[in-house]
């Protein structure tokens, strides 16, 4: 079985830039494979868009340079917000500030209140995919050629240069997203590594086996294909600790609680530890806990230093 890596996904909102260094700076040297970051300009899970709220790429370029030894990235960019070739030239840029440690993750969409608030056009969900079908495209064609030309509905490239390259040739394009009609399917056909955001290992592995079909309908080796899975961090310290936090997110989240705590590692060390097995089981090359703040420190290292050394 295959050694089950860890990451972190770091939501830049409800707190300063310097509590997020602080942070990063911790889980790079603290054994963490990976840091990412969210494409977002209100607060999410929504609220009401009145919380603080960082960028995204300014965000990931910060991330780049504050750290030394981990992946670094975002999960997931969403194609409606920029137009690709634009974001293609930011991410060459933070790809050279990382030293060659940036792998990037795309995204059709999902959050409407920030599109409806910033005028931005809320397409219905196959025209979101269109747009990130045309979007991987023309990233991946300036990343790697020296010249692009590329029409399409959306987007288009009239002998586009991208220079300078990355730093690593390729730079690994990832796609993020549980649809199984399309979104699996463009994985298959155009990523290095597909992403899926809370949910359960049972429905991780179905998704797994979805994108096998996908894959072998591509032509594509399914091995070739990097799965890794986002999970909500609600880990305690005791038994005790973590029965408290239960009632509090039971009382957060009321009827769609049961839902939820699908995606999210709840319970003591060991119960994380068992879920962490169950996820690796079913096919999780890595598992990325969300932190929101407050960060709940004690818990953080607990699972540093009592959960990561039980898979290593």
């Amino acid at each position: 079985m295959t050694q089950l890596r860890f990451g972190v996904h770091t939501g830049q909102q409800n707190c300063s830039l310097d509590e997020l260094r602080r942070l990063w700076r911790y889980l790079d040297g603290a054994g963490f494979d990976w840091i990412s970051v969210w494409d977002h300009f209100y607060e999410s899970p929504p609220v009401d868009g009145s919380g603080d709220a960082f960028e995204a790429v300014s965000a990931l370029t910060l991330l780049a340079t504050e750290t030394r030894q981990v992946r670094v990235g975002c999960l997931v960019f969403c194609m409606g917000y920029r137009h690709p070739a634009v974001l293609a030239k930011a991410l060459v840029t933070i790809d050279h500030a990382s030293h060659g440690r940036l792998e990037v993750g795309l995204g059709a969409g999902w959050h409407e209140p920030e599109y409806r608030g910033y005028g931005i056009p809320f397409p219905p969900i196959k025209e979101r995919l269109d747009l990130l079908e045309e979007g991987i495209q023309v990233i991946r064609a300036l990343l790697n050629n020296e010249r692009s030309t590329f029409r399409g509905k959306y987007f288009s490239l009239h002998d586009a240069a991208c220079n300078p390259k990355p730093v690593q040739r390729p730079l690994p394009l990832w796609i993020g997203g549980n649809g199984e009609k399309r979104t699996l399917r463009l994985a298959a056909r155009y990523a290095d590594g597909w992403n899926g955001p809370y949910i359960s290992p049972e429905t991780f592995r179905h998704k797994c086996q979805v994108l096998d079909r996908w894959c072998e309908a591509e032509g594509r080796d399914p091995a070739t294909l990097v799965r890794t899975v986002n999970v909500g961090f609600y880990m305690a310290t005791d038994a005790a600790k973590a029965r408290a936090l239960r009632r509090t997110l039971e009382a957060q989240w009321g009827s769609a609680f049961a839902t939820r705590a699908e995606g999210f590692l709840m319970g003591t060390v060991q119960e994380t530890i068992d879920r962490l097995g169950a996820y690796r089981e079913a096919g999780a090359a890595r598992v990325n806990i969300a932190l929101r703040a407050p960060f709940d420190w004690e818990a953080l290292q607990a699972y540093v230093e009592e959960v990561m050394p039980a898979f290593r």
